[in-house]
């Protein structure tokens, strides 16, 4: 999909396909193509009739890698810089809606990204909280010191809303609820990815020194976990793309709040919230589209926890996100019982 002037601004694409009988001829050039190795690739050109989506086979002479990328993370995963010079090529849908028809697989690897940063978050916190059960500093366990002990239970409510939401959304795919499913996987999307990078920047620094050798996998998830906040659309595509379905399907509000609503009358926190949302949602602008998807994703993630995990947990949750929803990790306020949520995330003994 994308090319060099064009980004996330597919539309602005200069590839071009030519009809050649029941085949279509592809020229021009793809900056980021992943998994180069792979036997078909969906991509846009630009056809007589506008942008389309074409189904493209290799080995063939007309596909041309240039180079490979030399990235910061995901590098086992090939990403390379692609030539296509007469490249054979199938119409996929419509002439002319290449995009539409594309944004059907593209919908799906955003599902794939809300889990795969739930699981780097998991990981995350089972490397800091196994630490902290055997490292002792200062005659005591890290995990028994109250500080530690803040720190590591807040990480444990991040990755237990991340996981709520991932699968939540999973069943939506699973159902095929289209309305709650447009609007969340862009929510998803965009708040559990921009999650993760500072959740394993703090569970590293749970290790100290340790956590920035590489021999403790900390470091490779560092530098894994910006990538799917960028794949398939950045946090401001995400943001726009929640706009647009508010403006064209105000079904998808509906949905949401019918589902965040399930959990009406059971925290106070969340109703105050709920109501907020709703105001919200009467008159988005483009400017405050940030703030909205903050709000209608720890909304939502609320919601989860408060029907489905420990009363420690949601009320941990309400208490510390719904209000300001990106504070620094292990500011939790009094009173909670940091110990029983650290319990549930830590590895055991045998594990």
């Amino acid at each position: 999909m994308t090319e060099r002037q064009g980004g996330s601004d597919v539309r602005a694409n200069e590839t071009t396909a030519r009809p050649d009988g029941d085949e279509w001829i592809l020229d021009g050039h793809k900056w980021f193509c992943s998994a180069p190795q792979s036997d078909a690739f969906l991509v846009l050109a630009q056809a007589p009739a506008g942008l389309s989506c074409f189904l493209l086979e290799r080995p063939q002479p007309g596909f041309r890698i240039e180079r490979l990328k030399d990235k910061l993370g995901n590098r086992s995963n090939a990403s390379a810089e692609i030539v296509l010079d007469g490249a054979v090529a199938r119409l996929v849908g419509d002439e002319g809606r290449g995009v539409r028809t594309i944004l059907e697989m593209v919908v799906h690897t955003r599902l794939d990204c809300v889990l795969g940063s739930a699981a780097i978050m998991r990981r995350a916190v089972a490397e800091a909280t196994h630490h902290a059960t055997h490292r002792a500093a200062f005659g005591r366990l890290l995990a028994e010191q109250p500080l530690m002990q803040n720190v590591l239970a807040d990480l444990c409510l991040e990755t237990e809303a991340a996981t709520a939401t991932a699968l939540r959304l999973a069943r939506a795919f699973d159902e095929d609820d289209a309305p709650f499913r447009r609007l969340a996987t862009a929510v998803a999307k965009f708040w559990v990815c921009k999650r993760t990078p500072p959740l394993v920047a703090e569970a590293l620094e749970c290790l100290g020194g340790n956590g920035f050798v590489e021999e403790s996998q900390l470091p490779r998830l560092y530098r894994e976990s910006p990538l799917n906040s960028i794949w398939e659309g950045s946090g401001n595509v995400s943001a726009l793309d929640v706009l647009r379905a508010l403006g064209r399907e105000p079904e998808t509000a509906e949905a949401f709040l019918d589902e965040v609503r399930l959990a009406a009358g059971a925290d106070a926190r969340l109703d105050a919230a709920v109501a907020r949302l709703e105001r919200d949602l009467s008159a988005p602008d483009e400017a405050g589209a940030r703030r909205l998807l903050e709000s209608l994703a720890t909304t939502l993630q609320a919601s989860l926890l408060v029907r489905h995990a420990p009363s420690e947990v949601a009320d941990a949750f309400c208490a510390s996100r719904l209000e300001r929803p990106g504070g620094v990790y292990g500011t939790l306020g009094p009173g909670l019982d940091a110990g029983a949520i650290v319990a549930r995330h830590t590895p055991s003994a045998g594990g």
